[in-house]
């Protein structure tokens, strides 16, 4: 699911000391690093900054959420669960948590979590859309269009992933054309970023697959 990469982590960190480099530098170059997939380079840093502010409930989020991308779940779920234990209100740590349970097929536990962090944010579309997929791994379908329904309502935010996932839903549950018009809106709004071509092409093979009974007619 994801890439495991721990190639220049030594070289950042020698080149880099606290004395040196401002707690605000270390944040804004987490970012361009996890654009480029170095997990572990960025989990480096946010150790540091862990160590800066050990009763951080963001940092452990983050550095949670990084963990999880990272394919290291253990991991990622003990910095969850201190996080929630920081601050028992951060919803984006319940939604983290959540996608970790998912991951482990632990659907059960990851639904709780994702209704706690709604509790907490009605107006997390992430949790929404996160919840909504394993609702559908559940096989509960009409559960899972509801969420992606909710979070198109909501909020613009995400609308090729909402597109893609309700088209998903759609296309297991038996409802070819509904399925179809929602890939057709998901490629078309891929199609403006090329950030996302590894996520376009998964839908491109979803809609190839709904196709492919009508192809061999």
């Amino acid at each position: 699911m994801k890439t495991n990469l721990y190639d220049k982590v030594e070289p950042v960190l020698k080149s880099r000391t606290r004395s040196q480099t401002s707690e605000k530098e270390l944040c804004s170059s987490i970012k361009d690093i996890l654009a480029k997939g170095n997990y572990a380079v960025a989990i480096a840093i946010m150790n540091e900054l862990i160590v800066l502010h050990p009763n951080s409930a963001v940092y452990y989020n983050n550095r949670g959420l990084m963990y999880f991308q990272n394919n290291e779940l253990t991991k990622a779920l003990r910095d969850l669960t201190h996080a929630l234990e920081i601050d028992p209100q951060l919803d984006q740590a319940y939604n983290n948590r959540a996608n970790c349970y998912a991951a482990q097929g632990d659907f059960i536990s990851a639904i709780s979590d994702y209704d706690i962090s709604l509790e907490i944010n009605p107006s997390n579309i992430r949790t929404w859309i996160n919840q909504g997929i394993t609702f559908r791994a559940l096989g509960s379908y009409d559960l899972a269009i509801q969420n992606f329904d909710i979070a198109s309502i909501l909020s613009d935010s995400f609308p090729e992933t909402i597109y893609a996932e309700r088209g998903r839903t759609y296309h297991l549950r038996g409802d070819w054309n509904c399925a179809a018009a929602d890939y057709g809106c998901a490629l078309d709004l891929l199609n403006n970023h090329p950030e996302l071509d590894d996520y376009k092409a998964k839908v491109n093979a979803w809609f190839t697959e709904l196709l492919n009974p009508v192809l061999n007619k």
